[in-house]
C-alpha cells in the first residue's frame, strides 16, 4: 500500500484493515477496524482531515478529500461505490454511496441514506436517513424498508470481510 506522512500529518490505519497496495493515503487520514480500501481508491489528507469508520468500504478508484482546516466524516459499515468522489461531506453509519456519484462539500448523507449511481450530491445538500436521492442535483425518491436493510447488511458484511480475506487469500501471480 502507498501510505505517506505528509508534512507531520501521518495516516492512521487500524491493523484489521485492509488498503490495497494500488491504493493511496495521504496525511491526516483515519481509518477505522476492519474497513476494505481496494485498489486504485485515493485518499487524501494533505490539508483537511479524513476519518472513516470501522467495517467501512471504499471501492476501485474512489477519491476521499477534504478543504483546508476540514473534516470528511464516513462513519461506520458505510460502503462508497466504485469512482466515487467524496469531498468536505459527512456520511453517517450505514449509508450507501453509488458507483460514479458525488457527495460535494458540507453535504450530508443521514443514516442508511442511499445515494445512486452517478448522483451528485450539491455543496450543503442534505439526505435524511432511510431516503434514496438520485439525479443530477441529486433529488429523494423514496424512503427505504427493513428489506432493503438486510440485503445490504449482507453486502457490507462481506465487503468488511475482505478486510481479512484480502490480507490472507490476495496473491501476486504476475
Amino acid at each position: 500500500m502507498a501510505v505517506y506522512e505528509f508534512e507531520g500529518r501521518v495516516p492512521d490505519i487500524a491493523d484489521s484493515s485492509h488498503v490495497h497496495e494500488t491504493a493511496t493515503v495521504i496525511g491526516d487520514v483515519e481509518i477505522g477496524e476492519e474497513c476494505f480500501i481496494a485498489p486504485g481508491a485515493r485518499i487524501k489528507g494533505d490539508y483537511g482531515a479524513i476519518k472513516i469508520g470501522d467495517k467501512s468500504n471504499v471501492q476501485e478508484n474512489c477519491v476521499i478529500h477534504a478543504r483546508p482546516g476540514e473534516e470528511t466524516v464516513i462513519g461506520e459499515w458505510v460502503s462508497i461505490g466504485h469512482a466515487a468522489i467524496i469531498h468536505g461531506a459527512k456520511i453517517d453509519d450505514y449509508a450507501v454511496i453509488g458507483m460514479g456519484s458525488v457527495v460535494s462539500d458540507d453535504a450530508h448523507i443521514g443514516r442508511w441514506g442511499v445515494v445512486g449511481e452517478g448522483a451528485v450530491v450539491k455543496n450543503g445538500q442534505e439526505i435524511p436517513e432511510d431516503s434514496v436521492a438520485v439525479g443530477i442535483p441529486a433529488k429523494v425518491i423514496k424512503k427505504i424498508g427493513e428489506d432493503y436493510k438486510e440485503k445490504w447488511m449482507e453486502i457490507k458484511e462481506e465487503y468488511s470481510s475482505f478486510s481479512h480475506r484480502y490480507k490472507e487469500n490476495l496473491k501476486r501471480i504476475g
